[in-house]
């Protein structure tokens, strides 16, 4: 190594190096310029070998080079100094920026090609996490990775891991494994009140789970205590240094799982389980983009005995040429395929595109009929304050409004529904088709678009309001003028931009305009465009689908939670601020209609190595869910719920289970069924897949016997 570094010395000016291009005026005794020359280099040493490619080591070794220069130089002094000439130096800036852009292009494309949610002065080190995380391994706040159990039992059975056992190169040196772990992962915000305390006065019947042992987190003790919690001493898992996998000492990380303090879930009530279908199941020609290996993958599904699957009913694929004209081919076959497997499906009436969230490996627009009218008309797609049209779905300002080649929103959505649920009567007769799902905005969830990807919103940001079309904006205007202040009619100006945080506005700060009389107005006329959205649409759908469950989708907007404004959720139109509970209308809309209603788990990111700074954000996931789901209590809906992320590890499922079946409720609720998220070749591994297969018995209250492999 120390050789390797007198190399880099030697050529460190022909090489790519980083620095400023500017003379250090600095005049140093020969002796100190040598022993600052050799702390410097074996700082640098430290930094290559942990793999930790930085700035900071870059301007240190740029310094070491100049001083190499006085020491090599006889006389040492500032005086003998050797001068590199200036056109080198430009060289040496121009190849860095050059250098910087590649970096940069390279950041982006994973950040909206690959789905990595990347911060914004990533480093390789956060490029390896983001890798060992899709691979399935286990990334500690602190650096620190280890494989799941499966990827460990797949090290008994001699298997090759490839790619994951690099992300072990991402061990810190200088970090003990048994560190505090950050604020991000602690759950609470100071200063900051409780989401019970916000909205205790809403909730009645109040449910608030005990701590779970695999909760990481208010109050969680550091990484190691929590995963062990069977009160005895367990040895601590030791982080990973590079190198091959003969080098792990797999008895350590076997023993995580043994020694947790699980709940025994034998004998308790039978939690149905699905299965998402990859996004690309079907393709643009609605058949089935691989049948013989969806048809291998359902029987092994069907050999865990799960339940059954989900689909996207795709609108930009059944209906794509011509208004009525619908191929459902491909989805006929698909409901073949699950009925003879005696599975069940639920499906999703998908009315918005796919592509541009996280999450997303394919590409689907709106029907083409529907682009070409975007292009004459382009209101018919939200619209932000810059002017830029969303067409990730339609703007609920048409829903009433005959735009659509002589048709409203609502009728080519109620058109949808009826062909579906006439090609497919025998299925519905027979009981194949469990549950519908209707799309009511992107991504399928009741909301507004108002964190887009492609519009450069970036977690956490508080995301805009999305009502600059002419025909929200008519709305707005005649509201305003009911309301006898037609100067309201306007969106309020303060409000900052996609990535602004709460504090940064004059809106939604605290004590901002939020709570003023014309921000007051505002976000109920917002919210309230929101609930009468998915009113209509749920109407009319109960009428296509009668006899048959329904759903509807909220998302999980639990950034800025513990903040006064909520404003993540006010940009999303849930007007849910500190003094007002904002899905109590929702949920009673759902009630109306007798709609199923469809939460997602969204704190899974914690536990399944999300690559999210969870600390920015004042989040709190458990206080957004528990309050979602006691609202729907309080009005006797039924509740399915799904996984955001995809798991592999025994403390996700475990997680999982201690939401699907809560500890401490008298009344024993439970949803009506859960949805993992989503089928894909890591899932179908064989210890991943065994896994997958205990979590699948648990739910369904079964006993379990540990796997043996």
């Amino acid at each position: 190594m120390a050789t390797d570094m007198q190399k880099l010395i030697v050529t460190s000016e022909e090489d790519d190096e980083e620095g400023d291009g500017t003379d250090m005026d600095v005049k140093e005794e020969d002796g100190d310029s040598e022993n600052r020359a050799k702390h410097i280099a074996d700082q640098a040493m430290v930094g290559v070998e942990a793999g930790m490619l930085s700035d900071s080591f870059d301007d240190q070794f740029q310094y070491h080079h100049e001083v190499q220069d006085q020491v090599s130089t006889p006389g040492g002094g500032s005086g003998g100094r050797k001068c590199r000439p200036l056109e080198e130096k430009e060289r040496t800036k121009l190849r860095e920026r050059h250098r910087r852009a590649i970096t940069a292009r390279i950041l982006a494309g994973l950040r909206r090609h690959g789905n990595y949610n990347l911060r914004v002065r990533a480093d390789i080190n956060d490029v390896i996490a983001a890798l060992a995380r899709e691979a399935g391994w286990v990334v500690l706040p602190d650096g620190t990775t280890f494989p799941s159990r499966s990827q460990v039992l797949g090290f008994q059975g001699s298997r090759s891991v490839g790619g994951p056992s690099a992300a072990a190169t991402q061990t810190s040196s200088h970090q003990s494994p048994q560190q505090e772990p950050p604020p991000s992962l602690k759950g609470i915000s100071p200063g900051y009140p409780t989401s019970v305390e916000y909205n205790s006065g809403q909730m009645k019947g109040l449910l608030v789970p005990s701590p779970s042992p695999y909760d990481l987190s208010a109050g969680a003790h550091p990484q190691t205590s929590v995963m062990m919690g069977d009160g005895v001493d367990t040895p601590r898992i030791q982080p990973l240094t590079a190198g091959t996998v003969d080098t792990i000492n797999v008895k350590q990380i076997v023993d995580v799982y043994p020694k947790l303090s699980e709940r025994e879930f034998a004998g308790s009530a039978y939690v149905p389980v699905y299965v998402m279908l990859p996004l690309g199941v079907m393709n643009m020609k609605c058949e089935l983009a691989d049948p013989d290996g969806l048809l291998q993958q359902l029987r092994a599904l069907k050999s865990a005995d799960v339940d059954g699957v989900k689909v996207d009913c795709w609108w930009g694929i059944v209906e794509a040429h011509a208004p009525q004209e619908y191929n459902w081919h491909g989805y006929k076959k698909l409901c073949q395929i699950v009925r003879q497997l005696k599975l069940k499906l639920q499906v999703i009436m998908s009315f918005h595109e796919c592509g541009g969230n996280v999450g997303d490996d394919v590409c689907i627009p709106l029907p083409h009929w529907v682009a070409e009218i975007g292009r004459s008309n382009p209101d018919i797609f939200f619209t932000d304050k810059e002017g830029r049209r969303n067409p990730e779905c339609l703007s609920w300002g048409i829903d009433k409004e005959r735009v659509l080649r002589g048709r409203t929103a609502v009728e080519v959505y109620f058109d949808y529904m009826r062909s579906f649920r006439v090609h497919f009567d025998e299925f519905f007769d027979e009981g194949v088709i469990s549950m519908v799902e209707i799309g009511l905005g992107p991504c399928g969830e009741l909301r507004y678009p108002s964190n887009p990807v492609k519009n450069g919103w970036r977690y956490p940001g508080i995301g805009e309001f999305q009502c600059y079309d002419q025909y929200l904006m008519r709305s707005l205007r005649k509201a305003a003028e009911a309301r006898g202040h037609p100067f309201w009619s306007r969106v309020p100006d303060n409000c900052g931009s996609y990535n602004s945080q709460p504090h940064e506005t004059g809106f939604f700060c605290d004590g901002g305009d939020y709570d003023g009389y014309h921000g007051r107005f505002f976000l109920n006329w917002y919210s309230q465009i929101l609930v009468d959205h998915g009113d209509l649409v749920l109407s009319l759908s109960k009428l296509a689908f009668e006899g048959t469950c329904t759903a509807a989708k909220l998302p999980s907007i639990h950034w800025w939670y513990k903040t006064a404004s909520h404003a993540a959720e006010l940009t999303a139109g849930f007007y849910n601020s500190c003094n007002r509970d904002g899905y109590a209308a929702i949920v009673a809309m759902l009630k109306k209609h007798g709609a199923t209603l469809n939460f997602c788990f969204s704190d899974l990111g914690v536990l399944n190595q999300q690559p999210m700074d969870f600390a920015d954000g004042y989040v709190d996931s458990d206080g957004l869910f528990w309050q979602v789901l006691n609202a729907a209590w309080d009005v006797s809906i039924q509740i399915v719920s799904e996984s955001v992320f995809p798991c592999h590890d025994r403390l996700a499922y475990n997680k999982i289970l201690d939401n699907v079946k809560p500890l401490n409720d008298p009344d024993g609720r439970h949803p009506l069924s859960f949805t993992y998220h989503r089928l894909n070749s890591v899932l179908m591994d064989r210890y991943n897949f065994l896994e997958f297969q205990r979590f699948v018995k648990r739910i369904h209250g079964e006993a379990v016997v540990e796997m043996q492999v």
